[in-house]
């Protein structure tokens, strides 16, 4: 390998690379290509972010794959959630800008497709806590769970017709059931 092709990309750089059809992670100073969603991923998304839209009108934002800048083991770190919801409150000086999320949101939603495991979700999951965002799902459409991760706490996984509620988001309730109707997966 060449020296060009081991250095390391900084934050600036990341963020100056051309967008494309493929979305990009930076992760230890590469440029990491998310996984493309698939049907049951997909129509996952469509069905969270129909609920949360409809929670969120007043109160802040909803992005689909929208990139977040953060720092994990005081590197940068530019995650793109699959979903994820920011109060007006954090957002409050972002302006008009169309540019990755500046700050930690309230919540980044990571959907398994495939080709990923819980267990490394769950790793991330912890990275996005670590830095500053509040909550994080982990949503399972083979399994049709939900699992919910919070600083300082084990995560809560959420199946069938148990209330999904949290006091970060009031008047918010879901069940894995609401998210997984109309979601057809097998297994």
């Amino acid at each position: 390998m060449t020296q060009a092709a081991t250095r390391k990309l900084t934050l600036d750089e990341f963020l100056a690379l051309p967008d494309g059809e493929t979305a990009f992670e930076l992760i230890d100073g590469e440029a990491i290509p998310k996984a493309s969603p698939q049907r049951f991923h997909s129509r996952t998304c469509l069905a969270l972010i129909r609920i949360l839209e409809n929670w969120a009108l007043s109160r802040g934002e909803t992005g689909v794959e929208w990139a977040v800048v953060l720092s994990r083991e005081g590197n940068p770190w530019v995650p793109v959630p699959d979903l994820l919801y920011i109060s007006n409150e954090r957002l409050s000086n972002m302006g008009d800008e169309d540019v990755p999320c500046p700050v930690p949101p309230e919540l980044a939603i990571e959907v398994i497709s495939p080709d990923q495991s819980f267990g490394g979700m769950a790793e991330k999951a912890t990275d996005y806590l670590s830095a500053g965002v509040s909550r994080v799902w982990i949503v399972d459409p083979r399994a049709k769970t939900i699992t919910v991760f919070m600083p300082e706490q084990l995560p809560i996984t959420y199946r069938g017709n148990r209330v999904l509620s949290d006091e970060l988001f009031p008047t918010l309730e879901l069940t894995a059931q609401d998210v997984f109707r109309g979601v057809i997966t097998h297994g």
